[in-house]
């Protein structure tokens, strides 16, 4: 019986790795079954998707292997692009010229007041662990992670909520304008923090992180042109839905081939489109439809990069502990003096620094960088810098694992109570 049972599992296993379409399905459907329970719970149903792909994952039960989660990684650059158009339309002209100066004025505070926070905090850890040797160029990469926010749950979360107005758009803006900020910053620090530690003189970093940013964003708009005229001649919500998801699916693809960022391409294109292409309102309806069950998916996927492992290890767990708290004091902070000196109305200003907890792709997309840099490697042949550098990436995979589950919920409240109170 013993026997037979590991043969069914094995051929059970087997039949997922040669069968996508059967993942997908399965993984679409127990997260709707988990995050229908979350709700149950009051819990936002995109912390239930995160605790399904959780529960699923290589790191608990195995049911999906690494090589499978692997295969589908196509499908988060699908979402991310869908993601990053959304954004993008809400830089409309009319917001810009109402309310674009108080977007900038907060992101700067935001970026600049979270880098110090955190920094000085990492700073202070070394005096309160012994055993914990932080060290400058370390604090600096924390310090500058820390400043990015993921906007897919922030996104998914307010097209669920089907929420709308001026503490949506002051939300979209600063979220979309402090990662583009923060990407250019890890630019600058990563190479910094490279030439610290070894001299290694990789200043061309700076350069290259400068140009993926601007050529992404000529590329988004560009690509909003054609688009715009062939929007001209179509009529039919079932067209519209046809021409731009095949559309995003082309500049998806394409910004990949040619090593920019999707993100920021999308959502210039995005950005491009509701400034010029007639009908733009009717674009975005249109996909309204289409995107559920992709977001659904995308944030099961995220729950499947969750690793509980990072827990194991005392000095990450008690350096993550303290590294998530001063971000977000230092978030939530920061984001409040920004709407005071802006002047900004009191509900969004009590409410939006609750939504800028959110950490996930940005930020795993910089531990990669730091985990396979060849400049990086070439340091990994000192153990302390070897060490160190393996307790920060244990440190902010910790840091995105709770954020990832937790602030949904704060989300959820702040764009309820915001939108409720600025009516």
């Amino acid at each position: 019986m013993i026997e037979i049972d590991a043969i069914t599992l094995w051929e059970f296993k087997r039949m997922f790795a040669e069968h996508p379409l059967f993942l997908l399905g399965l993984l679409l459907l127990v997260g709707y079954l988990m995050g229908k329970i979350a709700m149950r719970f009051r819990l936002p149903e995109i912390t239930g998707f995160i605790l399904a792909g959780l529960l699923v994952s290589p790191h608990t039960t195995g049911v999906v292997s690494i090589e499978m989660n692997e295969m589908l990684h196509l499908l988060k650059e699908v979402a991310i692009g869908f993601l990053a158009l959304t954004i993008g339309a809400e830089f409309s002209r009319s917001k810009l010229r109402r309310i674009g100066r108080d977007i900038a004025g907060i992101t700067l505070i935001n970026v600049a007041g979270t880098f110090v926070v955190v920094w000085w905090g990492c700073m202070a850890l070394n005096h309160l662990f012994i055993r914990v040797d932080i060290g400058h160029p370390y604090a600096i990469l924390l310090a500058v992670i820390a400043c990015a926010t993921s906007p897919a749950i922030i996104v998914a979360e307010v097209h669920h909520l089907r929420a709308h107005g001026r503490f949506v758009d002051y939300l979209f803006g600063v979220v979309a304008l402090t990662d583009a900020i923060a990407v250019i910053a890890f630019g600058v620090a990563f190479t910094l923090v490279v030439n610290m530690l070894g001299d290694v003189g990789s200043y061309s970093l700076i350069r290259e992180t400068f140009r993926e940013i601007v050529t992404s964003a000529l590329a988004g708009g560009l690509a909003a042109v054609p688009l715009a005229y062939i929007l001209r001649f179509t009529r039919g919500r079932n067209e519209l839905m046809i021409i731009t998801i095949g559309y995003v699916f082309v500049v998806t693809g394409a910004a990949l081939a040619l090593t920019l960022s999707p993100l920021l391409t999308n959502m210039a294109l995005g950005a491009a489109l509701v400034q010029f292409a007639s009908g733009r309102q009717r674009v975005f309806r249109s996909l309204e439809a289409f995107t559920p069950p992709i977001y659904a998916l995308f944030f099961v996927l995220a729950g499947l990069q969750l690793d509980p492992r990072v827990f194991a290890s005392l000095s990450a767990l008690g350096v993550g502990t303290a590294y998530v708290l001063l971000r977000g004091v230092a978030k939530y902070g920061t984001t409040w003096a920004g709407c005071r000196l802006r002047h900004t109305p009191a509900p969004i200003r009590r409410h939006l620094g609750l939504c800028m907890f959110s950490k996930g792709g940005i930020a795993l997309g910089f531990v990669l960088l730091i985990q396979t840099s060849p400049a990086m490697e070439a340091l990994r042949v000192s153990p302390v810098v070897y060490a160190n550098l393996n307790l920060l990436v244990n440190v902010v995979l910790l840091s995105i694992f709770v954020n990832e589950l937790l602030s949904p919920i704060f989300l959820r409240y702040a764009v309820t109570r915001g939108s409720e109170l600025e009516s």
